[in-house]
């Protein structure tokens, strides 16, 4: 038996995710297709060559062999030139030679909330992806830029005041509660006090709600915009249809998740995984955080869970600098705890470069461990797609097999259907047989577990389903 076994019972996924009682909802939800979703992000600049949506469309039919439920869209809209970043807190039109063709600036610096960015396309690209997308029964939502704009979108010189101004007049760029920039100079900050500019706000995200027919909003630094402006927006939208709402916040102001959004980013929960790896955590930490975030939460809205996104891979390290060789064991665990996992855009084949953030950049496909990394990913949709680990299921963790080392989650309805993952978050092995919870399930997928021996190596895992 080789030390590293890497193995799916298909039928056995099958059977679990199509015979098992339906499960008591606990967690509201906008709609029945997010339970047991996977989020995958977008970053349509960097994706292909030429960095255009007909380009990433070439690639829809791989995203659905993939196993992929919604596809985010980083923002897609024109950006600004003026004040636009080129390398760190330098602007293009300060560079001896400005370039606008090599630093495209970042996408959350937005000049026309109602366009298409022309190096991408235009918005019937759009409308079109997003109805081949429902005709494959994927969703996608797009990433909305509510906080601030580019300071050449025409609402800066038509409508000045639906901007922040400093004290001598001036608008301002983002500042924090103390008074500080928060150095995004790139940027205008906008007024939430006036209602004329929400109005056009509320107006803008319907746009693409009734003429591209989307499925929902991944909202930027939600927390910095009034909770009551999001819970007008949603309303509006979901007259439209129900919309599925991810706010970028977590327990920042808990009333956004009364009525406004569904979910919420993991970013606690992703420190975490960070710090396992390095060991500055044990696994007791892991069941600190789901369980305090809960305790804030409750069952209104869950969390998307992650080992990296576009700002963790542009500026805090790829997967493989922060992970290292636990990667896999803390994927397992982004799908394993409550909520919905996200995977980044070359995330699925093992991607090990930092992305440039302003300028334009690529992804490799084609790395030698590609299909290594996409199996793996395929295998993890696979696993989501059953009852236990939908959002609305039911979480336990198991105390007669954890330990500081060893953490064992339980998920789904005990009588009906359940899940047990087990995984050891630790750099030592770990005798199974010291804590056997297998009496009674089967073996479904496991990396890093010898069966003869009965040893779970360092980041090893085994994920188990309930004998019926």
């Amino acid at each position: 038996m080789k030390k590293y076994i890497y193995i799916l019972l298909a039928t056995t996924l099958m059977a679990c995710g199509t015979q098992e009682k339906k499960e008591e909802t606990v967690t509201k939800l906008p709609s029945e297709w997010i339970k047991n979703a996977t989020i995958y992000e977008v970053n349509v600049r960097q994706y292909t060559e030429d960095g255009s949506l007909a380009a990433f469309e070439e690639r829809l039919p791989k995203l659905k062999e993939l196993g992929v439920d919604v596809l985010w869209f980083m923002p897609i809209q024109p950006i600004g030139k003026l004040n636009r970043k080129a390398v760190g807190d330098t602007f293009v039109q300060d560079l001896a030679t400005p370039d606008y063709d090599k630093y495209w600036g970042s996408p959350y610096s937005i000049s026309d909330y109602t366009a298409v960015n022309p190096r991408y396309g235009t918005v019937a690209d759009f409308k079109r992806i997003i109805k081949k997308c429902h005709d494959m029964e994927m969703y996608v939502i797009l990433d909305w830029v509510g906080n601030h704009t580019a300071w050449d979108n025409t609402w800066v010189t038509e409508h000045p005041e639906w901007y922040t101004h400093d004290s001598t007049g001036k608008i301002t760029d983002p500042i924090g509660d103390d008074g500080i920039s928060w150095g995004w100079t790139d940027v205008a900050d906008l007024n939430y006090d006036n209602k004329d500019m929400r109005a056009e706000m509320i107006k803008s995200m319907q746009f693409w709600v009734e003429e591209c027919d989307l499925d929902g909003f991944r909202c930027d630094v939600a927390m910095e915009v009034p909770t009551d402006f999001w819970n007008e927006a949603r309303v509006v939208l979901d007259k439209v249809k129900p919309m599925f709402m991810l706010a970028e916040s977590e327990t920042h102001k808990p009333d956004q998740f009364e009525s406004a959004f569904d979910a919420y980013y993991g970013w606690e929960m992703h420190h975490v995984f960070n710090k396992l790896y390095k060991g500055e955590v044990n696994t007791s930490e892991i069941i600190r955080v789901m369980t305090e975030k809960d305790s804030i939460n409750g069952t209104k809205a869950f969390p998307m869970n992650m080992i990296t996104n576009h700002d963790e891979n542009s500026w805090n390290g790829t997967i493989d600098e922060r992970l290292g060789e636990s990667w896999k064991a803390m994927a397992v665990l982004s799908y394993s705890l409550r909520g919905l996992p996200l995977i980044y855009n070359g995330q699925e084949v093992g991607l090990k470069h930092r992305l440039s953030f302003f300028g334009k950049d690529q992804i490799d496909w084609d790395s030698p461990e590609a299909n290594q990394f996409f199996e793996f990913y395929k295998i993890m949709n696979e696993l989501k797609a059953n009852k236990a680990l939908a959002v609305d299921s039911k979480i336990e963790f198991n105390p007669s097999f954890t330990t500081d080392d060893i953490i064992t989650i339980d998920r789904g309805d005990k009588a009906a259907y359940r899940f047990m993952i087990k995984l050891n978050g630790s750099t030592a092995s770990i005798k199974e047989a010291d804590l056997d919870p297998t009496i009674g399930y089967n073996i479904v997928f496991t990396d890093r577990y010898e069966d003869e021996t009965g040893d779970l190596a360092k980041w090893g895992f085994i994920v188990l389903k309930k004998k019926l």
